[in-house]
């Protein structure tokens, strides 16, 4: 069975609704990818915008495309600190119950009521890699991390689907207090 695969740092950053990229950049605008993400058919785009909360605002946050259903703010709970908010630790798209913030962009801003999270640690698996490591969508397992920082994350969530690369997601106060970067290998450890 098959127990390595690569680590990621996921570092601040926005995914935007059709909306609200209009809002942000003008009408009938379409972001400008600047780079493939690891993740099938997702992208950096060119485009920043920042993010203001009650005790402070975060410049040039990175949007990523493409567009969503749902506006939603990925940052640390370090980030969350400097924008005087509390960024509840959840799943991507959970955001009922979150904070919410300002998105300035060169052509607008919106006010966000919710959508303001700390992405919970996750694997995505393409559904070959989940039958070689033995697990399936939804399980929680842990990951050890060798070195000098090693440690094991516990509590993370395995996503499967035919659309996903291989590919484990911690966020930036994560990583660095691992001592891993982008492209390290880890292991899945299951109970």
């Amino acid at each position: 069975m098959r127990k390595e695969l690569p680590i990621a740092l996921s570092n601040r950053h926005v995914h935007l609704s059709k909306e609200h990229i209009e809002k942000l950049f003008g009408e009938g605008y379409e972001l400008t990818k600047m780079k493939d993400l690891s993740q099938p058919g997702q992208f950096a785009a060119e485009e920043k915008i920042d993010v203001v909360g009650p005790k402070g605002t975060l410049k040039g946050v990175r949007v990523l495309g493409p567009a969503r259903g749902s506006t939603q703010v990925e940052i640390s709970l370090t980030d969350g600190f400097k924008l005087g908010v509390v960024p509840p630790v959840r799943n991507s798209g959970d955001l009922a119950g979150s904070p919410g913030v300002k998105l300035v962009g060169p052509k607008g801003e919106v006010e966000l009521k919710e959508g303001v999270i700390a992405a919970a640690r996750h694997i995505h698996m393409h559904t070959d890699d989940a039958k070689e490591f033995g697990v399936k969508d939804k399980d929680i397992v842990k990951v050890r991390v060798r070195g000098q920082r090693g440690l094991i994350f516990e509590n993370v969530l395995v996503r499967v689907s035919p659309n996903y690369a291989l590919e484990m997601h911690v966020d930036v106060d994560e990583g660095n207090a691992a001592g891993v970067k982008n492209g390290d290998m880890v292991e899945l450890i299951k109970e």
